[in-house]
C-alpha cells in the first residue's frame, strides 16, 4: 500500500511538472536571436577627407534637387524631380552609401511618367541625426 501511495505521489508530481513545462512561457529577450541583438554603430566607413569630397559633390548636387522632405518613424524620405539624370545619381549615392553606411535602408520609388522620385532613407534608433550631421539633407 506504502508503495502504491509513492508511485500516485511521483505520477502526480510528474504531471504537473509537464503541465507547468507546457504552459510557460518564454520570454521575448529568450527567443531574440544573436542577430537581432547585435548592436549597429552608427558611423561612416569613409574618412574624412572622403566624406568632405563627397558632401562637396555628390551630397550638395542632390541636396539642391530636393523637392520636399518627409519625416519618418525611423528616418525620411526625399522627394525629386523624376528625370533619369537624378535616378542615375541616386542609385549611385545608394551604391556609395551601402559601402560606408551597412546601417541604412533605402527605398526608391520612380513614376513611371517621369514626373517625381522617392528616396526613402532609414535605419535604426539614431539615423535621424545621422541623416542630419552627416548627410546634411536636413
Amino acid at each position: 500500500m506504502q508503495k502504491l501511495k509513492y508511485f500516485i505521489q511521483f505520477l502526480l508530481c510528474g504531471m504537473l511538472c509537464f503541465a507547468c513545462a507546457c504552459n510557460q512561457k518564454k520570454l521575448p529577450s529568450e527567443t531574440i536571436t544573436k542577430a537581432k541583438n547585435k548592436v549597429t554603430e552608427l558611423m561612416c566607413g569613409l574618412s574624412s577627407p572622403e566624406l568632405q569630397e563627397r558632401q562637396e559633390t555628390v551630397i550638395a548636387s542632390l541636396q539642391k534637387q530636393i523637392i520636399e522632405t518627409k519625416e519618418l518613424e525611423n528616418g525620411y524620405a526625399f522627394k525629386f524631380p523624376g528625370t533619369d539624370e537624378i535616378v542615375d545619381e541616386l542609385t549611385e549615392f545608394i551604391k556609395t552609401e551601402r559601402q560606408c553606411c551597412g546601417f541604412f535602408i533605402f527605398g526608391l520609388s520612380i513614376s513611371g511618367d517621369k514626373s517625381e522620385i522617392w528616396l526613402e532613407l532609414t535605419g535604426p534608433e539614431g539615423s535621424k541625426d545621422f541623416i542630419k550631421e552627416e548627410l546634411a539633407f536636413i
